[in-house]
């Protein structure tokens, strides 16, 4: 199947070596929340757009809560889908490849969420659709909003635009900050389970909590907070704050 987007071929190379990163070693604390923050029950079923490697998806799965991971990486959900079955995990979560710009579901779920970037907000550079780079992630959110069932609720993880200019200054000599598009570019190496290399480029849009607020009033949503989080690191804060690279949104469809 033909490449749709850049992250793929990252994807591809990473594999199961995605899981060794720090910012997924919180799946624990951060399923906790989504369960919380969605009033999720047993056997409700969910969808995680953007999945990866389907560590939230396949937890959920655990607590017996039904759900359906999307990612753009074929490989993603190889791996995905291989963990579900050798954990007897294959009646509860099922994973497809999809493009989160393209989601095309009505009302099927008690639950959506995108955490960790796994879609929202890796719409920049050579993905860009417009200028501004809103309309990739804009899309991304209307998909979701449209998937979920009216009284439900959903959850977006974003990286902060307040954190990252705070933090220009110590950035590291291989990266870029955007100012029109909001959008960070890292040039960086990474390496697949037998630890050969890759270099290449990441782009990551930031956004302010009024971006993220506005985006969802016009995607059909009724935003209800935004609050400071660091996947893998810190998930407890409670407001806002310039201390945490990400904003999690949680809003419900009316």
């Amino acid at each position: 199947m033909p490449r749709e987007h850049w992250f793929e071929e990252l994807a591809d190379h990473l594999q199961e070596a995605y899981l060794r990163y720090s910012f997924t070693k919180g799946t624990t604390e951060e399923v906790d929340q989504i369960i919380s923050q969605l009033r999720l029950r047993p056997n409700d079923y969910v969808l995680d757009v953007g999945c990866g490697p389907g560590r939230h998806s396949l937890e959920l799965a655990r607590r017996g809560i039904r759900c359906l991971g999307i990612d753009i990486s074929g490989r993603f959900v190889e791996l995905a889908t291989e963990m579900a079955f050798n954990e007897g995990l294959s009646d509860l979560v099922a994973f497809e490849r999809m493009d989160a710009r393209k989601l095309r579901f009505s009302g099927e779920f008690e639950g959506v969420f995108s955490l960790c970037e796994g879609a929202f907000g890796l719409q920049g550079g050579p993905a860009t659709q417009d200028p501004a780079n809103l309309q990739g992630d804009q899309l991304i959110l209307s998909g979701m909003a449209q998937a979920l069932r009216s009284g439900r609720r959903l959850l977006l993880a974003a990286f902060s635009a307040y954190f990252q200019v705070l933090n220009l200054e110590t950035e590291a000599s291989s990266s870029e900050f955007d100012l029109m598009t909001a959008t960070r570019r890292e040039r960086t190496e990474i390496r697949n389970p037998q630890g050969e290399i890759l270099e290449t480029d990441l782009w990551t849009t930031c956004f302010t909590p009024r971006e993220l607020w506005l985006m969802a009033e016009a995607a059909g949503l009724e935003p209800l907070e935004i609050h400071s989080v660091h996947s893998g690191e810190d998930w407890k804060a409670e407001s806002l704050d310039l201390n945490h690279a990400e904003l999690l949104l949680l809003a419900l469809r009316p």
